[in-house]
């Protein structure tokens, strides 16, 4: 099973050597971009369907045992973490065709796009906090170039808030990394599972715990520590911006919860009680900064931030339920986010801005632009019978028996001021006419550019109609995937007992 695991590594990688070579040759790199996603969507599928069968999945890479050498592990979270990355990267790639211009592509766009998909995937499925170190260094770089490329002012100013306190994280991941290792001399995240409870020192432990949740709460920009996100997530192109948008933030909280189910559980009611109040504060500042934006993309970016704080409800309450919507609530705000930013894109490429003020008229000249964005916004605010709405009710009723009512009813005040952010975006965009009297149809663009950008939204749209209208497999699978954070001996025994 190692190919398996080896694959959404392996693919990206090479899919990047190709396209930089490419560069500058016409579509030629476009393509080589594309084709590698599509080889990345069959592997990741290949090893969740194995892991469905089989269990944990583990392999040790260059035949050193783990917990020595380098061990690669798909549970279940992990490898439906990676199949969502493939379909993300797949839409985005598609969306890329027609939205990222011939300089950038010169620039190395799509080379710097694999690289981040192979930096996702490799913190997924990393089994040791060293490598997932340098799997969060890899995306941050190829992340840093992205927001880069094309050198404008406005991407320049967002690239140093973003890598600046990325770094901040690094160092405090660093930190705790060097602290972890001298409390127990081991790094692999199985090993460690036993090592923590023959800590004498469980105080300085839940210290180390801190560091950790604060360099993750970083990546997953909760509150506090979110501002990086609304600085920089609107100034590159939609391309970017929606990869950014589904994947970056939710590695972070991926982080969060293999660390604090597998590992730091020796003081959960510290630990997860302050989880507890950062899910309450991140969804609530979050909303309540989207209220106030008029910007499309900056109400999207912190919207980002205010379901982030409903992934970590459903760590903080650390019951079987509360993982299950946590769980799903991951799948599902991947794809709705990364469509919402594919759709702001074509708004503003068929009225000229982003600026609620500037643009209008798209539910008259653009039906079906409409739908398009009616079913994630519909979705992102927690209407039935979308995917949205039950991830939502996971979490609220997880919340409701054991008796959080104040949370629960956190949760439900925000999911009413997403509707009303949403509303916003509804009435400005595409209900009142555009101030200037453009007709803006999405007729006026050629056929195949048309194409290219509808397609990849009406897949992603139509993904979450399905969640939300069959929803019980995709619990199913929530709960399973739950069930093996709650009870990692399976994981721990892949790891530790495998055959290099």
């Amino acid at each position: 099973m190692t190919w398996l695991l080896s694959l959404p590594l392996l693919l990206p990688f090479a899919t990047a050597v190709l396209a930089f070579l490419a560069r500058g040759r016409g579509t030629l790199a476009g393509w080589i971009s594309l084709g590698g996603c599509l080889l990345l969507l069959a592997s990741a599928i290949a090893l969740m369907a194995a892991v469905w069968e089989n269990g944990v999945v583990a392999g040790q890479m260059g035949g050193w045992p783990a917990p020595f050498g380098i061990t690669l592990v798909a549970d279940l979270l992990s490898a439906v973490m990676v199949v969502i990355t493939a379909i993300t990267g797949l839409a985005v790639a598609v969306y890329a065709r027609a939205d990222i211009d011939a300089r950038r592509e010169a620039l190395g766009y799509h080379a710097l796009f694999q690289v981040l998909l192979a930096g996702v995937c490799g913190a997924f499925l990393t089994g040791d906090l060293f490598n997932l170190y340098v799997w969060f260094e890899v995306m941050l770089i190829a992340s840093f170039g992205l927001l880069a490329l094309g050198g404008d002012k406005a991407q320049l100013d967002g690239a140093i808030k973003y890598v600046v306190l990325n770094l901040v994280s690094t160092v405090l991941f660093l930190t705790g990394i060097g602290l972890l290792y001298g409390l127990t001399g081991t790094l692999n995240l199985a090993d460690l599972h036993g090592a923590v409870q023959n800590v004498e020192n469980q105080a300085l432990l839940t210290v180390v715990a801190l560091f950790f949740m604060t360099a993750f709460g970083i990546k997953a920009a909760v509150f506090p520590l979110f501002f990086w996100l609304p600085a920089s997530y609107h100034t590159p192109p939609v391309a970017i911006s929606a990869v950014f948008a589904g994947l970056l933030t939710k590695v972070g909280v991926y982080a969060l919860i293999r660390l604090f189910t597998l590992v730091f559980t020796q003081d959960t009611g510290f630990t997860h009680g302050l989880l507890l109040v950062i899910a309450a504060l991140t969804m609530v500042t979050g909303v309540l900064g989207a209220a106030a934006q008029n910007e499309f993309r900056k109400i999207l970016s912190f919207h980002i931030v205010s379901q982030i704080g409903y992934m970590v409800l459903g760590l903080a309450l650390y019951t079987p339920l509360a993982l299950v919507g946590a769980v799903f609530y991951l799948v599902h705000h991947i794809i709705v986010k990364a469509n919402l930013f594919l759709v702001s894109g074509i708004a503003r490429r068929l009225t000229g801005s982003f600026d609620l003020g500037a643009i209008g008229g798209l539910y008259r000249a653009s039906p079906l632009l409409a739908l398009l964005f009616l079913v994630p916004a519909f979705s992102l605010a927690g209407f039935p019978p979308l995917s949205g709405f039950w991830a939502k009710y996971l979490l609220v009723k997880a919340s409701l028996d054991v008796g959080a009512y104040v949370i629960a009813g956190t949760a439900l005040v925000v999911g009413l001021l997403t509707v009303f952010s949403m509303t916003k975006i509804w009435a400005e965009v595409f209900w009142k006419p555009h101030p200037e009297g453009i007709e803006p149809a999405l007729t006026r663009l050629a056929p195949r550019e048309r194409a290219t950008l509808l397609l990849p939204v009406a897949a992603l749209a139509g993904l979450t109609v399905v969640i939300g209208l069959f929803p019980e497999g995709f619990v199913v699978f929530a709960e399973r995937a739950a069930a093996q954070l709650l009870d990692p001996a399976a994981y721990v025994a892949a790891v530790l007992g495998s055959v290099p």
